[in-house]
């Protein structure tokens, strides 16, 4: 049963509670069309300069995998890692003034 109720969550296209529509929608996307397959990638709900953002990793199936993060608006902000190691959003180190709230999916 445990067992079941996990790949229902995974796998779900579900509506996720308490995230606007069009993150719900890039998340569906997101979840069929991920990079990685081996159950690393997620889409975690942090604020950020007082506004939701959502950050879409790729997963760890990659030594230079990254993280694209959104607006609850939809409007992307920025890319964190990737080969360059960026971690600068709107001109500050994001992780160092993020406040991580919940992951809301993960393969």
């Amino acid at each position: 049963m445990i067992l079941f109720s996990f790949v229902l969550f995974a796998g779900s296209c579900e509506k996720i509670e308490d995230c606007p529509d069009c993150i719900n929608k890039k998340v569906k996307e997101f979840s069929k069309s991920g990079i990685c397959k081996n159950g690393t990638a997620d889409v975690a709900e942090y604020i950020f300069q007082d506004q939701l953002v959502y950050v879409f990793s790729d997963g760890t199936c990659g030594a230079d995998m990254g993280a694209s993060v959104y607006s609850s608006e939809c409007e992307r902000m920025g890319f964190l890692g990737g080969i360059s190691g960026n971690l600068i959003i709107n001109g500050v180190k994001f992780y160092e003034t993020a406040v991580y709230q919940k992951m809301i999916w993960h393969d």
